[in-house]
């Protein structure tokens, strides 16, 4: 059996390291790819910053809530979504998804992969 794992205040504490350009900021908090390698999960926080669009293909499903601030979200079929606190999202594996915001946003995810694999 082992123990669960916390990290106190992860939302205001964790430095979350850089990811793309100036501006786009990504960090896994934890992942249980070496307890389970066949289906690996990670989860952490996401944060843009004003600036140069952040645009992804997911080689793997996620889901993600936005915590603060704003994004405006939109994939390849023409979707687009205003994004504010408390919004989630689904991203299936294989869609190419454009992150934008007006000044930054932060989000949580939680996607089936292992630890820090982007």
């Amino acid at each position: 059996m082992s123990a669960f794992k916390y990290y106190h205040q992860a939302q205001s504490k964790m430095e979350i390291p850089l990811l793309a350009g100036d501006n786009a900021f990504l960090g896994d908090v934890f992942s249980s790819d070496k307890r389970d390698p066949e289906k690996p999960i990670s989860c952490g926080l996401y944060r843009l910053k004003k600036g140069e669009p952040l645009v992804y293909t997911y080689t793997y499903d996620e889901m993600k809530i936005i915590l603060e601030g704003d994004y405006t979200i939109s994939d390849e079929t023409g979707q687009k979504v205003e994004a504010k606190p408390g919004d989630v999202f689904y991203f299936p594996k294989g869609s190419t998804i454009t992150f934008t915001t007006t000044d930054y946003g932060l989000a949580f995810y939680c996607g089936q992969r292992v630890e820090s694999a982007f």
